[in-house]
């Protein structure tokens, strides 16, 4: 997986997202995801958790996150 600051970000139409503050955001966005994301693990591992499931639970989780905006017609 690419570094954040290397990801091309594309809309759906396939253009690519050029806009400097909208990169920003989204690159903000993931370094906070891997940091909670980081910080969950570490508990889970503590607390005596299995690594691989909580690996699974986590994965699950972003599987079902429900997008709240209709498609762009």
């Amino acid at each position: 997986m690419p570094r954040d600051d290397q990801i091309i970000w594309y809309s759906p139409n396939g253009e690519i997202i050029a806009c400097v503050e909208k990169n920003k955001v989204l690159r903000e966005n993931l370094d906070e995801i891997r940091q909670i994301c980081q910080d969950a693990l570490e508990d889970a591992v503590l607390m005596g958790c299995d690594e691989q499931q909580f690996r699974v639970v986590l994965a699950e989780l972003i599987g079902e996150l429900v997008n709240p905006y209709p498609p762009q017609q």
